[in-house]
């Protein structure tokens, strides 16, 4: 898909990428260019949230931003205009008011088919050159009704095929405009659409619609005493006062947050895995007293200067060896060919905590680091999550996750899998407890692990070895050198 158009007039026009694998949204959380200003080819202008993580789009061209199509916090769908650039060397344009301080105006109407130059058309890397599919609606008002119907259709159907629905045949009747969740909501509540009158900005049904057409429809009617055949009369209509919302809600004690960027990735993630992969969880707790000394030990030596060392740094490594020990848990299930995809490499997934959600970047090829190796990409991982700067491509192709929650003061929990792995280990506190040990009760460190494994991947055999064998490590480090 192209990321961008030009018309005759030289105005190009830059489109929302999918810069990640599939992404059909992302959220513009910042504009760095403001009508008027001067770009330059690879310049930054804008910073997107998408599913994954938040991105910076660079412009592939020079000119002078003509236009901000969307205002900041605005979900854009992948392939929609999001900025104009004047290429053509003139004068600056006179600054317009950014589009967040502007009442939302569709742009104007473009002919049906753009010319598209010849040669060679710059691109964002990753993204290969495609005829443009999409059209931009017509400005409110503009041509006759005929026209803004046959428009109207045409911008629909290429949304629809850009969301994955396909292409369609003109109805004999618009279709009226509705999001997927709304279109849901209606059934569930039996309203028809074409019955609802739209309040959204380009007449697009939202939800309070829905509830306030649904309102009078749920309301209990009163017990019609039936009249007399030979008097027919007719039914006494009751008009409501206003149409009232389906439930009203204190906004001093509620809080209503949209449900967009990670955290919608995440909900859409664990729904998926926890439905989709029969999961099995097992534990056991084990004292880790001579891991901890060898923590202590390794913050002093040499070759871990500058390194962050902690007892999750052992933690991979004992994992890395239980993978290495039973090979058959590092697969991923096939669903559309009924294979299972055994991996020769272990991409060692970090669960972290950041300030917009859950986010699960890996560690590649974590099977063939030394522990300092290991030590330096934990350490960057888990600071460039921290900052919001984790890559889509740093979150992509994990095989197997690690997620401490001992950090909070947990003991254990029943993790879910992130989706297309086979298992993810949770890591609960350390903590000093009562413990036999060489025949006598004595204070130790001691931890809970928790292992989740697809249970279509994984027999309960081979999950209890994989625990037992990362215990195993945790409880004598010795075997790191032993079974390594």
């Amino acid at each position: 898909m192209t990321t961008m158009t030009e018309n005759a007039s030289g105005l190009r026009e830059f489109k929302m990428p999918d810069v990640g694998e599939g992404l059909t949204e992302a959220e513009i959380l910042k504009w760095y260019v403001q009508p008027g200003d001067k770009v330059t080819d690879g310049q930054v202008v804008c910073e997107v949230e998408t599913a994954k993580a938040a991105v910076e789009l660079p412009i592939p061209y020079d000119g002078v931003v003509s236009e901000l199509r969307f205002p900041e916090g605005t979900t854009v769908d992948v392939g929609q205009v999001i900025i104009a650039v004047d290429v053509s060397g003139g004068a600056a344009p006179a600054p317009a008011a950014p589009a967040a301080e502007q009442a939302p105006a569709a742009p104007a109407e473009a002919p049906a088919e753009e010319a598209q130059p010849e040669g060679r058309k710059p691109v964002l890397v990753g993204y290969g050159v495609a005829e443009s599919s999409t059209k931009r609606r017509p400005r409110k008002g503009a041509g006759t009704p005929a026209q803004q119907g046959e428009t109207l259709y045409a911008a629909t159907a290429i949304q629809g095929e850009l969301n994955g629905h396909g292409h369609g045949t003109a109805p004999a009747q618009q279709r009226p405009l509705a999001k997927p969740p709304v279109r849901k909501l209606a059934k569930d509540l039996g309203v028809d659409l074409a019955t609802v009158t739209p309040s959204g900005p380009d007449g697009i049904i939202t939800r309070e619609d829905v509830h306030a057409a649904a309102a009078p429809a749920q309301a209990p009617a009163p017990l019609a005493v039936p009249a007399p055949a030979a008097v027919p009369q007719a039914p006494v209509q009751v008009q409501p006062q206003a149409p009232a919302p389906a439930a009203s809600f204190d906004g001093a004690r509620e809080t209503r947050i949209p449900v967009k960027g990670v955290r919608k990735a995440i909900a859409t993630a664990m729904v998926g895995s926890a439905f989709t992969a029969p999961h099995v969880t097992e534990f056991v707790t084990l004292d880790v007293t001579r891991t901890m000394r060898l923590v202590e030990e390794l913050k002093q030596d040499k070759d871990m200067q500058g390194l962050r060392v902690n007892p999750l740094l052992l933690v991979a490594k004992a994992l890395l060896v239980a993978i290495k020990r039973n090979p058959d848990v590092n697969a991923s299930w096939d669903e559309a060919n009924q294979e299972i995809v055994r991996k020769h490499y272990v991409n060692l997934g970090i669960a972290a905590a950041t300030p917009r959600g859950l986010i699960v970047p890996n560690i590649k090829d974590a099977h063939s680091k030394t522990l300092p190796q290991l030590a330096e990409s934990l350490g960057e991982l888990v600071a460039t999550a921290r900052e919001g700067k984790t890559s889509p491509a740093a979150m992509q192709g994990g095989t197997v996750t690690i997620t401490n929650v001992g950090v909070f003061g947990v003991d254990t929990g029943t993790p879910i899998l992130n989706p297309g792995e086979s298992a993810i280990l949770a890591v609960g506190a350390i903590k000093p407890q009562p413990w036999v040990h060489k025949g006598k009760v004595k204070p130790r460190q001691v931890t809970t692990l928790a292992l989740s494994f697809d249970h279509r991947l994984v027999d309960g055999e081979l999950g209890s070895k994989v625990l037992a064998d990362t215990a195993a490590v945790l409880e004598q480090p010795k075997r790191l050198i032993t079974w390594a």
